[in-house]
């Protein structure tokens, strides 16, 4: 497997892995393995790839079969979610400090390829995505439906995400949670250490 980030020339793909684990055409029944919740378009995703190098891509060959996304507060300014999660971040204590948008940013969503699920790729892909923010931010920021059971218990068993607090918006229940991005550095460093 192939952790890297993504390039332009990656949308389509990316595109398409989105389409296909989307809430809105994914079916009830597989809703119960994970989903995503927002569709990005050409635009949106050129954006974040050109502006915040912000998708950490999972390749398997040519084939990009899982990406995670992570920006700036100010990347995700645009949408009503986000905007109640920035007003809040003065209310917000992490790691003994109070977040802001300086300290911290968003990571997520993620989607991975359901013929690749329980192997190893999501800690991979967290890790490779957290070591390229650590560059610029030390806490990781992220939110998770409570009506998505599998991703919470991936990202709090898995990847070791902190659970912060909770909270509502528009009549869905959310997780707040939280990671060092320090922490993503001590574990490639152990695993180099391994690999030697």
């Amino acid at each position: 497997m192939i952790y890297r980030n993504a390039t332009l020339a990656d949308i389509p793909q990316i595109e398409e892995l989105q389409k296909k684990y989307h809430v809105s055409f994914i079916s009830e029944e597989d809703k119960k393995d994970g989903f995503v919740t927002t569709l990005f378009d050409d635009a949106l995703l050129g954006e974040i790839i050109g502006t915040e190098d912000g998708i950490a891509l999972a390749c398997d060959g040519e084939q990009v079969v899982a990406y995670a996304m992570a920006a700036s507060w100010q990347y995700w300014s645009k949408w009503p979610l986000f905007q109640h999660m920035i007003a809040d971040l003065e209310h917000v204590t992490y790691l003994g400090q109070q977040l802001t948008t300086e300290n911290s940013y968003q990571y997520g969503p993620v989607c991975i390829d359901k013929a690749y699920r329980g192997q190893g790729v999501l800690q991979e892909l967290f890790l490779f995505s957290a070591r390229q923010m650590h560059k610029r931010y030390p806490i990781l920021i992220t939110f998770i439906n409570q009506a998505n059971p599998r991703s919470f218990a991936a990202h709090t068993r898995k990847v070791g995400l902190d659970v912060i607090k909770t909270f509502s918006f528009n009549g869905n229940h959310y997780y707040e949670l939280g990671y060092e991005t320090a922490k993503a550095v001590s574990a490639s460093d152990v695993s180099e250490e391994t690999d030697r």
